[in-house]
């Protein structure tokens, strides 16, 4: 399978882009569902290219699956890590797109960012399917939030956080840690 990510161009994109958060559901983000003002106000609102984010939407063998947001690209010059949003136009989940998707947003970021350490990306705890994309792409959890995920119309659930690390894009690697290292 063939990845390619374009960066977005809020200037002439933002009608596709309207139209895609309009057009599907994103269950395990924080906010599901978006109407074409919320979805303007994104737009107009930097979310998809300002100094701390920068949108690409997807294409998987020619075909626009998705868009991916790099986060926190403000802090970078001081050693911080970007994090991602990825989300997949509903007619191409479940199709075993995401490990492909996330492996090439990776080698992106490491390629176009040589600062950049870590690559970070969270999710809610019952997004089993994003959770096991993560690590079958290489990333290893680092944190579990308990009740970190606020959920609408519902209890919050927990936030669960995982990275990868250069060298071990680099190397094929992934370098563990144990958890429980202080005993009380």
């Amino acid at each position: 399978m063939h990845v390619a990510y374009t960066e977005i161009d809020p200037r002439t994109d933002a009608d596709e882009i309207v139209a895609f958060l309009t057009g599907n559901s994103f269950p395990f983000h924080g906010r599901t569902s978006y109407t074409p003002a919320q979805a303007r106000e994104s737009v107009a609102g930097g979310r998809f290219r300002s100094d701390d984010h920068l949108g690409f939407w997807i294409d998987a063998d020619g075909q626009r699956v998705g868009l991916a947001v790099l986060d926190d690209l403000e802090d970078l010059a001081g050693g911080g890590n970007p994090v991602f949003d990825l989300r997949l136009d509903e007619r191409f989940r479940g199709q075993g797109l995401g490990v492909p998707i996330l492996k090439e947003l990776t080698a992106l970021v490491f390629n176009r960012f040589p600062g950049v350490a870590r690559f970070e990306g969270q999710t809610r705890e019952d997004n089993i399917a994003m959770r096991t994309v993560m690590l079958r792409a290489g990333f290893i959890k680092e944190a579990h939030y308990r009740e970190g995920w606020p959920v609408e119309g519902g209890e919050p659930k927990a936030s669960v956080a995982y990275a990868i690390l250069r060298r071990d894009w680099r190397t094929g690697t992934t370098t563990t840690f144990v958890w429980e290292d202080l005993v009380v």
